[in-house]
C-alpha cells in the first residue's frame, strides 16, 4: 500500500520544499488510519462496523499518487517511461506477495488441509492479479467470518490495484496527449466513476454481494476519484504560500472530512443495502477531499497526520495488509479466543506487526533496491563460493521448502470441496425440516384453534402419557408437563447453522414448529426474513431466535429483530456458544440487554449451560453433536414451558 516514497525521492519532489515533504509523510497517516481500520474491523466488527472501508481509502490514495507521479514525470521529462513504471511496481509489490502466498500455502498444506480447496486457482489468480474475479465465482462473502474463512480473501483488493497499474500509464498518457483541458480530463474520469458507482448499486444482491463487492468495474470509482483529483490538484503545482483564510479553509474542510470518515468507520454497515447504493461512493468522495487537503503544501492537515508512529506504520502498511488475514485465521484456528477477545486481539496485532517487520527488512526493502540486472553475476559468484554466502544458503533452503510444500498442496487439492460430516448432517436436516414445515403450518392453525376453545389440562401423570411421549420425555429429560406443553406450542424458529443442526430434534419435541435456518446467517439478515415469514403467515406466537454464531449483534440489529417480530409475540433468544470467536461475549451481553429492555424477550442461556461440556460438541466447539442437541432441545423446551405457565 505504501509504494510511492522511493519514486517521489527519485524524482526530486522531496528535495526542494519542506511543505511537500510534509505532503509525502502526511499520507502515512491516511494509510495508518485505513490499515488499522481494516484490522480492527476483523477483530471487532461491532466496534468498527465500517473498518472494511479502509480499502476504498487505499484506492483513493493509490489513484492520486500513481496519477500524480505519472503527470509529474510527463511534465518534467515530456514522456512516461511505461516499462520502467511496470518494473518498479513489480519490484515493490511482487516479492512480499509471493512470500506471503508461498508461506500461507505451505502452512495450509501442513496444518489446515481443509483450506486446500481451490488452492491452485487461488494462487495462480493472485500471481496474475485476477483474484477478485476468481472470488466472485468461487469465494465466500467477505463478511462471512465463520464458515472456513480463507487467508487469501483480502487479496482481492491487490488484484484490482494490479489491474489498475497495468492500464493506467496508458490512460494517463492518452489524457495528457489528447485531452488538453484539466476540466475535461476530470469530467471524463468522474463520468466513469459515477458509472462504476451505478454498476455497484445495480449489481448488488443482498443474497450474494460478491459481484458488487469484488468487481473491478464496481470498485473502480474509488481509484478514479483519486486519479481525477491528481489532474486538477497536483501537489507540485500548488502554492505553499497561502493566506491565513485559505489555510483555515483547507484545515476546516480536511478536518471535517477526517471526522466524518472516522464516524462512518464506526457506523457504516458493510452488509446494508444503502452502503452499496450510494453510501460507499459518498464515503469515497469524503476520502478524496481528505487526500486533497493533505496533498496541498499550504495545509496543516499533513502535520496532524504526521508523526514517527504513523510514518513507521505507513511505510509498512503494504506488509501489514498482506499478512493480517493469515495471522488472524491461523491463530484463531488454534486458540479459543471467545472469553478473552481483547487479550487475543492484542496478541494477533503484535504477531502481524512482527511478521510485517521481518518481511519489510528481509524481503521488501532488499528486493525493492536490488538491481536485477546483476542477478546472473550473483548466481555465478554464489556457485563459485557457496560457503561464503550463508544468508543466501539459508534463504535458498527456506524458499525451496516453501515451493515444495506449495507444490504438494497443488497436487493434493481436492477435486471439489468435500462436505464435512457436520455439513452433511446439517444439509440432511435442512431437507427434512422443509418437509416438516408444511405440516407444521397446518399444525399451528389447529393448535391456535384448540387453545382458543379451552386450556388443555397439563397435570397428567407420567404413566398416562403415550408410549411415544414417554420415550420423548426420557430422551430429552422433560417432565410430563413440559412434553405436553411442547406438543401444544406453536413455534417459529429462525437462526443459523446451530439451529439447522438441531432442527430434527426441535421438530420432534415441537411438532408445530416452523424452522428457518441458514448456514452463515448473521443478525443483519434477520429483519427481512422475519418480515417475509410474517407476510406468509408463518410467524407463530412463540418465536425462537438463534443468531450470533457468525458475528456480532449490534444494538440496532437487536432492536430491529424485536420490532420486526412485534410486541404480541413471545421471543426466546438463545445465547451463543462460540469459544473460538471474539464476538461470543459481546453477543451474549447484547441478548441480555435486549431482554432487559423488552418484556416479551426471554433469554435461553445455552452458553452458560454448555460452556463446561466439551463432550456435547463436534470438533469446531460450536455445533452440538447428537448428545449436545438433546440438551439444547431440552433447554429450549423447558424455557418455553416455564414462560407459558
Amino acid at each position: 500500500m505504501n509504494h510511492f516514497n522511493t519514486e517521489l525521492t527519485r524524482m526530486g519532489i522531496r528535495a526542494r520544499q519542506s511543505g511537500k515533504r510534509r505532503y509525502i509523510t502526511g499520507f502515512d497517516g491516511i494509510r495508518t488510519l485505513a490499515v488499522f481500520g481494516v484490522i480492527i474491523y476483523h477483530l471487532a466488527p461491532s466496534t468498527l462496523q465500517g473498518g472494511y472501508l479502509g480499502v476504498p481509502i487505499f484506492f483513493v490514495v493509490s489513484g492520486y499518487l500513481i496519477t500524480y507521479l505519472l503527470i509529474q514525470e510527463f511534465d518534467s521529462q515530456n514522456h512516461i517511461d511505461i516499462l520502467g513504471f511496470y518494473g518498479r511496481r513489480l519490484k515493490r509489490l511482487y516479492p512480499a506477495l509471493v512470500t506471503m502466498i508461498l508461506g500461507t500455502t505451505a502452512y495450509i498444506t501442513l496444518f489446515q488441509r481443509s483450506l486446500l480447496v481451490n488452492i491452485r486457482g487461488t494462487v495462480m489468480t493472485n500471481l496474475i492479479y485476477g483474484y477478485n474475479w476468481f472470488e466472485i465465482n468461487h469465494g465466500q462473502s467477505y463478511f462471512d467470518r465463520f464458515s472456513g474463512e480463507s487467508p487469501f480473501t483480502h487479496l482481492w483488493s491487490l488484484s484490482i490495484e494490479g489491474q489498475f497499474y497495468l492500464i493506467w500509464p496508458l490512460v494517463v498518457l492518452g489524457l495528457l496527449l489528447f485531452v488538453h483541458k484539466k476540466s475535461q480530463r476530470l469530467g471524463i474520469l468522474m463520468a466513469v466513476a459515477v458509472a462504476s458507482a451505478i454498476a455497484m448499486a445495480v449489481l448488488y444482491s443482498p443474497n450474494n454481494p460478491n459481484r458488487a463487492y469484488y468487481g473491478t468495474d464496481t470498485r473502480m470509482f474509488a481509484i478514479l476519484i483519486g486519479a481525477g483529483m491528481a489532474f486538477v490538484w497536483p501537489a507540485h503545482k500548488l502554492n505553499a504560500d497561502v493566506g491565513r483564510q485559505q489555510r483555515l479553509t483547507l484545515d476546516i474542510v480536511g478536518g471535517a472530512s477526517l471526522l466524518a470518515l472516522v464516524y462512518l468507520f464506526f457506523t457504516m454497515n458493510g452488509q446494508a443495502v444503502s452502503t452499496y447504493r450510494g453510501g460507499m461512493f459518498w464515503f469515497t468522495v469524503l476520502s478524496g477531499i481528505l487526500v486533497g487537503t493533505v496533498a496541498h503544501p499550504g495545509s496543516d492537515m499533513n502535520r496532524i497526520l504526521t508523526n514517527r508512529a504513523f510514518s513507521y506504520v505507513g511505510k509498512r502498511s503494504y506488509g501489514i495488509y498482506l499478512y493480517q488475514f493469515p495471522v488472524m485465521i491461523f491463530y484463531e484456528s488454534k486458540v479459543n479466543i471467545g472469553n478473552h477477545p481483547l487479550f487475543h486481539a492484542l496478541i494477533e496485532v503484535a504477531l502481524i506487526l512482527l511478521v510485517t517487520e521481518l518481511s519489510y527488512r528481509w524481503i521488501e526493502n532488499p528486493m525493492r533496491h536490488y538491481h536485477y540486472g546483476q542477478l546472473t553475476g550473483d548466481v555465478v559468484r554464489y556457485f563459485q563460493q557457496p560457503k561464503a554466502h550463508r544468508l543466501a544458503n539459508t534463504l535458498g533452503v527456506v524458499a525451496a521448502l516453501l515451493f515444495g510444500l506449495t507444490a504438494v498442496g497443488f497436487v493434493q487439492q481436492p477435486a471439489a470441496a468435500k462436505p464435512t460430516a457436520l455439513q452433511q448432517t446439517i444439509a440432511a436436516r435442512q431437507a427434512a425440516t422443509k418437509k416438516k414445515n408444511a405440516a407444521a403450518v397446518k399444525k399451528q392453525k389447529a393448535l391456535a384453534a384448540a387453545s382458543s376453545k379451552k386450556k388443555h389440562d397439563t397435570e397428567v401423570a407420567f404413566s398416562k402419557l403415550s408410549k411415544a411421549n414417554q420415550k420423548l420425555a426420557k430422551y430429552y429429560y422433560l417432565t410430563p408437563d413440559e412434553v405436553l406443553n411442547s406438543k401444544q406450542t406453536p413455534l417459529t424458529a429462525i437462526g443459523d447453522s446451530v439451529l439447522l443442526d438441531d432442527s430434527g430434534d426441535l421438530q420432534d419435541v415441537f411438532p408445530g414448529a416452523i424452522v428457518n435456518g441458514k448456514v452463515g446467517r448473521q443478525a443483519a439478515d434477520m429483519h427481512d426474513i422475519i418480515v417475509g415469514m410474517a407476510q406468509q403467515g408463518q410467524l407463530a406466537k412463540n418465536v425462537l431466535i438463534n443468531i450470533g454464531t457468525n458475528g456480532y449483534v449490534t444494538p440496532e440489529q437487536a432492536d430491529d429483530i424485536v420490532h420486526a417480530i412485534g410486541p404480541d409475540h413471545q421471543i426466546f433468544w438463545v445465547t451463543a456458544h462460540v469459544p473460538t470467536r471474539e464476538w461470543q461475549n459481546s453477543v451474549n451481553n447484547r441478548i441480555a440487554k435486549t431482554a432487559d429492555k423488552y418484556h416479551n424477550v426471554h433469554v435461553i442461556d445455552w452458553y452458560a449451560t454448555a460452556k463446561d461440556q466439551p463432550k456435547w460438541f463436534v470438533s469446531d466447539h460450536v455445533h452440538p453433536n447428537n448428545y449436545g442437541n438433546r440438551h439444547y432441545t431440552s433447554l429450549i423446551a423447558k424455557a418455553i414451558a416455564k414462560a407459558n405457565q
